[in-house]
């Protein structure tokens, strides 16, 4: 069986041999139509093999690449293979006694590109970022259940994150799953939560705000369910307070605090805008040790990069007016396209224009089942800085 050709148009190949994942649409020569998730080779100018992936009409990313080697085929045994590979490395580094919730595959960075599949305490969250993928769906789930070890069941979460998730095989989760992290409980809802029911990669930043937390007071701005509000009572907060627009989600954090064994009398829950709280505990010069912020991306496209940046600055200005001397604001960014360098740069701006003096205590990335491929910078997208206030 002979896949469709297809020829660069620019003289991409060192790059896209060398691991780059993505090809665009304008970087190719015309050619037939095809339907979505067909498999193509793309050769270059001279027509020699630069790579293999599969077709997607309706991105501007037209081909995603799945692999270099020219005798390798994409085929069931195939996706077998890249999911073994992803299961022994998520058990090596990632999967113990306290923690059942992690990435099993992250897509680019595990030579599936546009693939994310997270795990539940036994469940299988698949969510597909590319129209090219969903023809190779039931194969994908195939594979998951032959390599992944005691699963129980997959769920389809597609690339809308509004979109009610649908039960594709095996056992239907509870409505109140619960899932472990670093010894700690979560309750939640893979069909409707957010992404694929948990922010699974700030695991590592949650555990650090564990260890800073003892005895001091926390606010928690855009807490969503209180991961990060949960591990700062754990380490011994006195108190936090969790804020968050959603108000099933501050009920959702309310149920976290209790089946954690909890007391959640100390504590505070608010289902409210970030930015009119701030504004209310600066009015009332209330000050916390500890300040947390893990906004939203605030970038979707290039365009909004400059206007993301902006955001951050403001957003990380107002909130450090409420961190007492000696104190500690620690501040999140989920934008890809904003770098970590620029991320700094706007902490900086927001440290002079409130006249804050600032010292860099902690830097976190991604954790290792979020991996990233060196030929793929955009794979590094999550920041998280611990700053104290001098």
């Amino acid at each position: 069986m002979f896949n469709v050709k297809l020829t660069l148009a620019k003289d991409l190949s060192r790059q896209i041999r060398a691991g780059h994942p993505w090809i665009f649409k304008n970087a190719l020569k015309p050619a037939q139509q095809l339907p979505p998730g067909a498999i193509v080779d793309v050769v270059d100018g001279r027509d020699r093999f630069v790579a293999r992936g599969f077709w997607d009409p309706k991105s501007a990313i037209a081909v995603r690449v799945l692999t270099l080697d020219p005798d390798e085929r994409v085929d069931t045994a195939f996706l077998r293979r890249r999911v073994a590979q992803c299961a022994q490395l998520r058990h090596q580094l990632v999967a113990n006694e306290g923690t059942d919730a992690f990435r099993l595959i992250h897509g680019e960075g595990d030579g599936l590109p546009g693939v994310i599949v997270d795990l539940y305490a036994g469940f299988a969250v698949l969510k597909l970022y590319s129209a090219g993928l969903l023809p190779h769906r039931a194969r994908i789930v195939e594979a998951l259940r032959a390599e992944v070890p005691h699963l129980k069941g997959v769920i389809g979460r597609d690339d809308l994150d509004t979109e009610r998730g649908e039960h594709l095989w095996g056992e239907a989760p509870d409505e109140h799953l619960v899932i472990r992290e670093n010894g700690a409980r979560f309750e939640v809802d893979l069909f409707t939560g957010q992404k694929t029911g948990f922010f699974l990669d700030q695991r590592d930043s949650r555990l650090l705000v564990r260890s800073l937390a003892g005895q001091k007071t926390v606010l928690n701005c855009f807490g969503y369910t209180g991961g990060f509000s949960v591990n700062a009572a754990l380490g011994g907060a006195s108190r936090v307070v969790t804020v968050d627009l959603d108000a099933e989600a501050i009920g959702l954090s309310r149920r976290n605090f209790a089946l954690n064994g909890i007391d959640a009398a100390p504590h505070d829950f608010w289902a409210a805008d970030v930015g009119e709280t701030i504004k209310r505990l600066q009015a009332r010069n209330e000050r916390f040790d500890i300040v947390i912020l893990d906004p939203p991306a605030y970038a979707k496209s290039q365009r909004a990069v400059e206007a993301a940046l902006s955001g951050y600055a403001a957003l990380n200005r107002t909130a450090l007016a409420l961190v007492r001397k000696g104190g500690l604001l620690c501040t999140a960014s989920c934008t890809a396209r904003v770098s970590s360098e620029a991320f700094l740069e706007a902490i900086r701006e927001a440290a002079a224009k409130a006249d804050v003096r600032l010292q860099l205590l902690f830097q976190r990335f991604q954790p290792p089942d979020h991996p990233i491929a060196l030929q793929f910078p955009e794979g590094r997208y999550l920041k998280f800085f611990v700053l104290r206030r001098v």
